[in-house]
């Protein structure tokens, strides 16, 4: 992506995804673009071809807003990514090099993941793990203060085993992750990220050069547990009051399941409790050792 031309680096890259079909135009002969071509872009969204072009190059970057909204309903944007061209395509003010400050998580948060029973943690505004409670760390090994969810999702083939569904969840992530920083592509934090991984992660390349956008929500996912087998989880984010960004994650089973009572067993390693012996597990594949104590910055 071009840190001085991200709405003409977005349209095209969004215009590459919409087929022709998609939009009432028929695809005769050979095509020699992906999606639709500039010009039927800018037909269909009532303005000149050369317009458009003037913007996919960076050369105009003031539409106005019903230009973007007619170039997102021709781009089959959802709300989320509509908001998303709307942010890119407003005047930004100068900033003059200031960036965010550097993330701590409220002491009441904090104390609440000590007490809360469920297997959760903070994420920040680049999806780094700022605290975890030792249940999260049984639950998923790499969710541990330090580590940036997606270096491990993407870095990690430990990560990567632990979802059967790795190849739908990841991309979302990333998704996730540019609605999130929105314009703050030329933060030096995000483009130190995008390039590590960028360099690291040929599908982690594919799903940055999409642009697509995802609204932070809860949803539910599976994981293939190496101590207690296949795992059923609903994930909810949470908005933390005050702060940058940050979300409290928390992994929850539905009661009376067998995921519910898996997750009950690993909570007993977490406290040292006595192991329950309803629950179907290898019992000799669970660790005998401590589990990590909880550490995090907070304010």
């Amino acid at each position: 992506m071009s840190d001085d031309n991200r709405l003409g680096d977005y349209l095209r890259a969004r215009r590459e995804l919409v087929t022709p079909e998609s939009v009432g135009i028929p695809a005769h002969g050979v095509r020699r673009v992906a999606g639709l071509r500039r010009e039927e872009v800018a037909m269909l969204a009532g303005i000149s071809a050369d317009y458009y072009l003037r913007l996919e190059q960076g050369r105009d970057r003031n539409p106005s807003l019903q230009i973007l909204e007619a170039l997102a309903h021709v781009l089959q944007l959802d709300a989320t990514a509509t908001d998303y061209l709307l942010r890119l395509g407003a005047p930004r003010p100068r900033t003059r090099g200031r960036w965010p400050r550097p993330e701590t998580v409220p002491t009441a948060t904090a104390q609440l993941l000590s007490v809360i029973g469920l297997p959760a943690f903070v994420e920040g505004r680049y999806l780094d793990v700022l605290a975890a409670n030792p249940l999260v760390t049984l639950v998923s090994p790499n969710v541990r203060v330090g580590e940036n969810r997606l270096r491990s999702v993407f870095l990690d083939p430990t990560e990567r085993a632990l979802h059967p569904d790795w190849a739908r969840t990841a991309p979302r992530l990333v998704a996730g992750f540019r609605n999130r920083i929105g314009d703050r592509i030329d933060d030096p934090r995000v483009v130190q990220l995008v390039g590590e991984l960028s360099l690291g992660s040929e599908e982690f390349r594919k799903a940055w050069a999409r642009h697509d956008v995802k609204p932070i929500q809860s949803r539910s996912i599976r994981m293939d547990h190496p101590q207690v087998g296949e795992l059923e989880l609903a994930l909810s984010k949470l908005a933390i009051e005050g702060t940058d960004g940050q979300m409290l994650v928390i992994y929850h089973a539905e009661p009376g399941t067998e995921s519910a009572d898996k997750l009950t067993l690993l909570s007993n390693l977490a406290t040292g409790a006595p192991r329950s012996p309803d629950v179907g597990t290898n019992d000799s594949a669970l660790p005998d050792r401590a589990p990590p104590r909880w550490v995090g910055r907070t304010e």
